[in-house]
């Protein structure tokens, strides 16, 4: 005996409406107009810091190869335009001009800043200073004119983009450290331009 049993009704599968996805999309731009000026200002703090410990990686390096090889070593801009920006080279200068060239021993050199966002502007605050922007420490470890390794050259180098602001402060004995003046205020202090 064949029985025919009755099919169940068939549920309607429903999408979505044209209505209810342009809401989706209206709600996901607000969203997105709201988070991409924060996520720009994130950006640029990021590539601050970066910027701020790449740069104090290469203080390090320099005052670590000054003692390690006994003898003066500098930092200094690789672009004629003595911008930080433009990268910069740690080296031994043979010819004391206080700039990366040939005959020079170059110890390492790190590339120009990624011009794709506002750029980084740095400016240097030391005693004794003359001519070009370098940094230059002595076989002792301790930062020093690039004409005498005995002429004491300490201060702060100031790192900015925007609103935010980096410091890298080298003290007498040519020791560096970061520090950011939003969050350290006064053992942070220095001279913005």
């Amino acid at each position: 005996m064949n029985m025919l049993r009755p099919r169940p009704p068939r549920r309607r599968r429903r999408g979505f409406g044209l209505t209810e996805l342009l809401a989706v999309l209206a709600i996901a731009a607000i969203v997105l107009g709201v988070a991409m000026p924060a996520m720009h200002e994130w950006l640029l703090a990021y590539r601050l810091r970066l910027a701020a410990a790449d740069f104090l990686g290469a203080v390090e390096l320099t005052r670590g190869q000054a003692i390690a090889l006994g003898q003066n070593v500098l930092l200094a801009p690789t672009g004629a335009t003595l911008d930080w920006a433009d990268g910069w080279t740690v080296f031994v200068d043979r010819n004391g001009d206080r700039r990366p060239d040939d005959g020079d021993d170059i110890l390492m050199r790190h590339p120009p800043l990624a011009p794709s966002m506002p750029s980084i502007a740095f400016t240097m605050h030391f005693g004794s200073q003359q001519g070009p922007p370098y940094l230059a420490y002595n076989s002792m470890g301790r930062g020093c004119s690039h004409s005498s390794s005995l002429a004491p050259r300490f201060g702060t180098l100031t790192l900015l983009q925007g609103r935010q602001v980096r410091r890298i402060k080298i003290n007498m004995l040519g020791r560096a450290r970061l520090c950011d003046p939003g969050r350290d205020a006064a053992a942070c202090a220095g001279v913005d331009p």
